[in-house]
C-alpha cells in the first residue's frame, strides 16, 4: 500500500497503476495528477505550452514517491498523440488510467464565430478523445482500465460567449456514452465528469469571469465554488474498483449548482 494511503484510511490505493492526465501542468489537471500519485499511481504529465509548470507538477508527483513522465503534445494532432503513447510505452510499458482533461476553445458570441473556430474547438475538446482512447486501449490490454473525460456545465446550460465550447462539451459527453457501450466488454470503463465553475487560470480568459464567479457562489447551495481537488477526488473514485458499475455516465461535481432553477 502507498504511504499516503497508510496515513489516510479513506484513500483508494492505486499502487502499481500508470496514469496519463492530459493538460496536467496546472489547474484541474494538475490536481488530478497529484491526487493519483498520492494514491500510488505513476503519472504521465501532458502539456502544450508551459514546460516549467509541467516540471513543477512532476516534482510534486515525485515528492509523493511516484514516478513522473513529462510529454509535450497537442492532443488535437493525431501524430503527436501517437508519439506520446510511444513514450509512455517505453517508460512504463502499460497504462491503466486515461484522464482527458486538456481543453481550449473560442469564447465569442455566436455572431462572431466562424467554422474555423468551430472545428478547432470541437477537435481539441471532443475529437481528441478518439485517438487518446485508441492509444490507451492498446496499452491497457486484457487488464482493462478507466477513461475519464472532463466536461463542464456548459454542455447543458447556456453561458454567454460559451456556445462553441459548450457544444463541444456536449459532443464529448455523447461520445463518452457511445464509447462506453463499445468498450465495457473489454473491462474498460469510460465516464465523464462535469465540473461546476472552477476558479482556475482559465477563468481569467473569460470575458465576464469575475461576474460569473460571483453569481456562481451566490447560487451554489454548498456556498463555495468547485475546487480542482473536488474534481480530482471524483476522478480517483471513478478509477477505483468501487465504481465498477458506473459506465458511460456524466458525474456532476458542482456543489448543487445545477439543481437550482
Amino acid at each position: 500500500m502507498h504511504r499516503f494511503c497508510e496515513q489516510n484510511p479513506g484513500c483508494l490505493d492505486m499502487t502499481g497503476k500508470v496514469a496519463l492526465v492530459t493538460g496536467s501542468s496546472r489547474g484541474i489537471g494538475r490536481a488530478i495528477a497529484i491526487k493519483l500519485a498520492q494514491a500510488g499511481a505513476d503519472v504521465t504529465i501532458n502539456y502544450l505550452r508551459n514546460r516549467q509548470k509541467a516540471e513543477e507538477t512532476a516534482a510534486a508527483i515525485e515528492a509523493e514517491g511516484a514516478r513522473a513522465l513529462i510529454v509535450r503534445a497537442n492532443v488535437a494532432k493525431e501524430e503527436e498523440v501517437a508519439a506520446m503513447f510511444d513514450e509512455i510505452k517505453q517508460k512504463f510499458g502499460r497504462l491503466d488510467i486515461l484522464v482527458s482533461n486538456a481543453a481550449s476553445g473560442i469564447l465569442k458570441s455566436v455572431m462572431d464565430l466562424n467554422l474555423r473556430y468551430w472545428r478547432w474547438t470541437l477537435d481539441i475538446n471532443a475529437g481528441c478523445l478518439i485517438p487518446l482512447s485508441q492509444g490507451a486501449v492498446k496499452l491497457m490490454g486484457d487488464r482493462g482500465g478507466s477513461i475519464i473525460a472532463v466536461s463542464s456545465i456548459g454542455a447543458l446550460r447556456a453561458i454567454p460567449n460559451y456556445a462553441v465550447v459548450g457544444a463541444s462539451k456536449a459532443a464529448l459527453e455523447s461520445l463518452v456514452r457511445h464509447m462506453a457501450a463499445e468498450l465495457a466488454p473489454q473491462k474498460i470503463r469510460i465516464n465523464a465528469i462535469s465540473a461546476g465553475i472552477v476558479e482556475t487560470d482559465a477563468l481569467t480568459h473569460f470575458p465576464t469571469g469575475d461576474e460569473l464567479i460571483a453569481e456562481s457562489k451566490k447560487r451554489t447551495p454548498i456556498g463555495r465554488l468547485t475546487e480542482p481537488e473536488d474534481v480530482a477526488n471524483t476522478v480517483l473514485f471513478l478509477c477505483s474498483d468501487l465504481s465498477e458499475m458506473i459506465i458511460g455516465q456524466t458525474v456532476v461535481v458542482d456543489g448543487g449548482y445545477a439543481i437550482m432553477a
